[in-house]
């Protein structure tokens, strides 16, 4: 790819940014750095530069065609050179020796450089060599000792306001920025300033939410990766890289972890719009996802803390970060505790078959001390119970399709007038709901009125965007304001937390066991309905002999085998044998589908490996749930002809009056595998041999390895005779707690 191309779906490197399209500019690839510094890309180990940043004379003294494809003791003299090459063949982690101190002679001058280095994949080393201006307060081995103090404070704060501020006035009094401001994020990406350390003489920011465009999903990918970012002069020019793609790939280069990388044209726009005029940014993040930043504004020109000085804002930054996780899982641990201990009494309330289990979610505690709301509604067993105020009937019933059309268990708004926009309803009788989705369109919905509540902006978020003429075009630019700008916010209720929705799917899994345990006659219905769907009879056939036998799982438990038999149009004969995981109404009820849609494909004349292919694609648009192992053979009667195909299925035998050994057949992935293919096979059964098909249930054992059933297996069909189905079974040795068993046995005689 070459300059100027698309990049991962971004806008063509050199396209012009503006609001229209920043948040699909490549900024990991912006072909330019600040010019505090100059950036050498190196190929190790013969240390060439192959790229450098178009400065190099103004701040080393060199031209840029003096030195491409040049050693790196061309840029900055042998004795440094020699000193990169060493750290850099030392140690295979770059990062924590950063910076390197180097002096390099320039015009006959000594300047002081800190050279950070970083090791990018095929062999591609990156250089940057910052101008180290004043006295470097410490390196970064000591960083914890400059922040020493301040992590004593964060580890003694028992609020998160505490943490906040700490953290505000210890990057402030580190760096010397003007403003540090926590700026956290909401679920949807909206930054709200919750601790500010400042000059006295500027405005508060403190309490202003700044709307999520303000930073694109680019721009929070790249925070993840890179956890400090530094603009040391807002008005900076970019520096061009030259060549501006890499000579031999052809390709822009990543300069994502790059220190001087530049920053996107808007963003600088939306500074100097503020009136800042260097600016450092510091990730916050939650297990390895973007929390917040600290952002730091100076005002009064450039500013650029050394090295070591952002290192160790970083290191605070990653204190800050672990103890925000500490402090979140220590107030989640204790609102689960109490939640806990309602869902224990609510949960043994519904275990007694003596009271409707609608009643027993409403009696002492209820569903409303489980999950504070304004109102519940229930709708099982035909039972409908209803505690607090809810909305009317149909306004129920359109939230709960709603809720099974989310695809969840539990589904949550707390604005439903934008989730749901057909539903029509006073949000003061509802504005948020919290809905369990239960087996047969039965749920559990808890309804919250509207809070109305203020959020003060910085600058008004629906007008966040001026037009600028330029020449004959007009371009759209960040907003100039930044006052404080109140929205009232309506038709939302409070925000459904954490800990209750987990309340919520604990209660949902122990109403899916209580609903199944009061659902024996159910079971015993299903049973009716697998054994109706296996054949009442399978073929007669001239010349070959066949044989079927299926047994239940014992203790009456319903499961998922199948077995089919049947004779093609042009004469051959199809045999199928499938189990599907699990017991109970679901594995009937997805034995029954795929038994029917596998049949189907095979009755027409589908080949038994195309046949898997279509049954699987079925599961995954219309079963994604569904699980199974199938083993289909297509017999030619005349010939004895063979072609099977087998889905994760135990490999069928072939014996005859010697041995018994397992059929040529490829196996292939279960059925509900996402991007599988299914292996075709082909063999011939000879005159005296004989096909046997089995289920996993004749040769499992409690406390034994399945390959002795199988060996047990191989065994027995060597014994003369010719036993059908029937007679393999009672030879096999078995226990108590057997699952479903089916055989099917063809011999050729």
């Amino acid at each position: 790819m070459s300059d100027g191309q698309p990049v991962d779906g971004f806008v063509p490197v050199g396209t012009p940014i503006d609001l229209d399209n920043c948040a699909r500019e490549p900024i990991h690839i912006p072909g330019s750095i600040q010019p505090r510094g100059v950036l050498v890309v190196l190929r190790e180990p013969a240390f060439v530069i192959r790229q450098v940043s178009a400065n190099v004379a103004e701040l080393l003294g060199r031209a840029v065609d003096e030195v491409l494809g040049q050693h790196l003791s061309a840029l900055i003299g042998i004795d440094q050179a020699a000193r990169v090459q060493q750290a850099a063949s030392t140690f295979g982690e770059l990062r924590q020796r950063n910076p390197l101190e180097c002096h390099v002679e320039v015009n006959g001058d000594v300047r002081a450089f800190d050279a950070i280095l970083r090791r990018e994949p095929g062999g591609v080393l990156l250089v940057e060599l910052e101008i180290a201006y004043g006295e470097r307060p410490f390196s970064f081995p000591n960083t914890y000792q400059a922040v020493r103090s301040s992590v004593e404070e964060l580890n003694q704060a028992t609020t998160l306001t505490e943490l906040y501020n700490t953290t505000a006035r210890a990057v402030r009094d580190l760096t010397g920025f003007d403003r540090v401001m926590v700026y956290r994020y909401d679920a949807h990406y909206n930054g709200e300033v919750v601790a500010e350390a400042k000059r006295d003489d500027l405005n508060p920011f403190l309490g202003l939410h700044y709307p999520s465009t303000d930073i694109p999903a680019q721009a929070r990918a790249l925070y993840e990766k890179n956890w400090i970012r530094l603009i040391s002069d807002v008005d900076y020019t970019p520096t061009p890289l030259v060549p501006a793609v890499d000579p031999e790939t052809g390709t822009p280069l990543d300069l994502t972890y790059a220190t001087l990388r530049s920053v996107s044209p808007i963003h600088i726009e939306y500074l100097q719009n503020m009136g800042v005029h260097a600016s450092m940014s510091i990730s916050l993040l939650r297990r390895g996802r973007l929390w917040g930043l600290i952002a730091c504004h100076h005002y009064a020109g450039p500013h650029l803390p050394p090295f070591g000085t952002r290192a160790a804002a970083e290191f605070l930054g990653s204190t800050l970060s672990l103890r925000l996780v500490d402090q979140f899982e220590d107030d989640q641990l204790h609102r689960r505790l109490t939640s806990q201990a309602v869902l224990a009494k609510l949960t043994a309330a519904t275990l007694g078959d003596d009271e409707p289990i609608a009643s027993a979610l409403l009696g002492a505690p209820d569903l409303l001390d489980l999950v504070p709301a304004d109102g519940v509604v229930v709708n099982i067993d035909g039972d409908t119970e209803v505690r607090g105020s809810v909305p009317p009937t149909d306004v129920v019933a359109t939230v709960a399709e709603w809720a099974r059309g989310a695809g969840d268990d539990v589904a949550s708004s707390e604005c439903l007038s934008q989730d749901v926009p057909a539903l029509r309803i006073d949000p003061q009788v509802a504005a948020g709901a919290l809905a369990l989705n239960l087996p047969d369109a039965q749920y559990a919905i808890w309804f919250r009125r509207e809070v109305q509540r203020s959020v003060d902006w910085g600058g008004d978020p629906h007008n966040k965007a001026i037009a600028v003429s330029e020449g004959d075009e007009v371009r759209l630019s960040p907003r100039r304001s930044f006052e404080r700008w109140r929205e009232v916010v309506r038709e939302r209720s409070e925000p459904w937390t954490l800990t209750e929705t987990e309340s919520a799917e604990a209660l949902r899994r122990h109403l899916v066991e209580s609903l199944y345990r009061r659902t024996r006659s159910a079971l015993r219905m299903a049973e009716t309905m697998q054994l109706s769907l296996l054949p009442d009879s399978i073929p007669t056939l001239e010349n070959w002999q066949l044989s079927a036998y299926y047994e239940p799982a014992a203790g009456g438990r319903v499961g998922g085998d199948w077995y089919d038999a049947f004779e093609l149009r042009d004469g051959r004969l199809v045999v199928v044998l499938g189990d599907v995981a699990g017991h109970g109404i679901t594995a009937a009820g997805t034995m029954a589908q795929l038994r029917n849609a596998l049949r189907a494909q095979l009755f027409v004349g589908t080949e038994p490996a195309a046949a898997l292919r279509e049954l699987n694609e079925f599961c995954e648009h219309l079963m994604p749930r569904a699980f199974a192992t199938v083993v289909i053979a297509r017999i030619d009667l005349q010939s004895g002809r063979v072609e099977a195909a087998c889905a994760g299925h135990l490999i069928p035998y072939l014996t005859n009056s010697v041995r018994a050994f397992q059929a040529p057949i490829k196996l292939s992935p279960p059925i509900g595998l996402k991007n599988v293919t299914y292996a075709a096979s082909t063999f011939t059964i000879e005159p005296g041999h004989r096909l046997v098909m089995y289920s996993d249930g004749l040769v499992e054992r409690r406390g034994e390895a399945i390959d002795d059933g199988i060996n047990r297996l191989a065994e027995i069909l060597t014994r003369p005779g010719d036993a059908p189905a029937s007679r393999i079974r009672e030879v096999m040795e078995w226990d108590d707690g057997h699952d479903d068993v089916t055989i099917v046995t063809l011999r050729r005689p």
